[in-house]
């Protein structure tokens, strides 16, 4: 039986979304935990079946309807195709959970299908559904989350790790990029945007990790007059001057933090301060890592190999 296997990476929020001269944009933040998706044909008549291990009934419906509108754009009526969907990722705090789910099943069929991933078709039915992360492209992206207007590579991901930790809760994405306040609060924050941008772009493509946690900062900052974060202040001091530390993301549209350090920083003692000082839950230490949709084919060699 042909089965094509895929996994497309979530993320620790973004290092920087917001707006300039009108234009909606984040910039990725993928992580070393995946969806994957295992996609094959099955008997009886044209449907879509979905299993997925933390089910969420809000994701598994989007990915159904995303497999379908594919399906309607290929005319392809011959048989029933089964998705099993294996997450990492926890859904509504700005892990992109949906993001990777979607686009993974719609690779997976791609592939199953004819064998090769139309990308751009794959953006336009992400897009149609939801605001979309650009994980599932390659490297760091510039990525226009709301309309894919714009799209380009930054650079490959730093060598950072990520402690992910979370705030009370979780953000509804849809709504919050629905909101008819957004746009005027994001452009009274633009200022700090721009230089946001200045400094996560120069810090990523000289790997002066120091500019990329500035800009990071200066990001989770100016955006909590939009979602407010109840522990960022009081984490930035506990991290300020520390060696090894870089720096703090968030998700603007959800609850995770992430504190960005080398990969041999030794963390037990500060995760003891955040445990005592904050209300902010541990989850675990990650990889930053350069987006992409990866296959492992069913037989042969375990290795995921990029396909973008």
């Amino acid at each position: 039986m042909q089965q094509v296997n895929i996994r497309v990476p979530g993320s620790c929020g973004e290092l920087l979304q917001g707006s300039i001269d009108h234009q909606n944009f984040l910039i990725s933040c993928p992580i070393n935990l995946y969806s994957q998706v295992s996609a094959n044909f099955t008997a009886g008549k044209k449907r879509v079946i979905i299993n997925k291990n933390n089910s969420s009934t809000e994701s598994t419906f989007k990915t159904e309807f995303a497999v379908k509108k594919l399906l309607d754009h290929y005319s392809f009526k011959q048989k029933s195709i089964k998705i099993n969907i294996n997450s990492q990722l926890i859904t509504g705090i700005g892990m992109a959970s949906s993001t990777a789910d979607i686009s993974a099943a719609l690779a997976a069929v791609m592939l199953l299908l004819k064998n090769k991933v139309d990308f751009k078709l794959l953006k336009k039915i992400c897009l149609k559904l939801e605001p979309t992360d650009g994980v599932f492209l390659n490297g760091i992206r510039f990525f226009d989350h709301l309309q894919g207007k714009q799209n380009y590579f930054i650079a490959e991901a730093p060598e950072l790790d990520i402690l992910l930790l979370k705030e009370k809760g979780t953000v509804d994405s849809l709504k919050f990029n629905q909101s008819e306040k957004l746009a005027a609060l994001n452009k009274s924050k633009e200022k700090n945007t721009r230089k946001s941008l200045q400094l996560i772009k120069k810090g990523l493509k000289n790997k002066n990790y120091q500019l990329l946690g500035s800009g990071t900062i200066l990001s989770g900052l100016a955006h909590q007059r939009i979602l407010y974060k109840e522990n960022l202040n009081r984490l930035l001091e506990l991290v300020e001057g520390q060696s090894q530390i870089y720096g703090v993301n968030i998700a603007h549209s959800g609850t995770i933090t992430g504190v960005l350090v080398s990969q041999d920083f030794a963390a037990e003692d500060l995760l003891k301060k955040i445990k005592s000082e904050t209300e902010l839950e541990y989850l675990q230490r990650v990889k930053i890592i350069s987006g992409g949709i990866e296959r492992r084919d069913q037989f042969g060699t375990s290795t995921w190999r990029k396909i973008n």
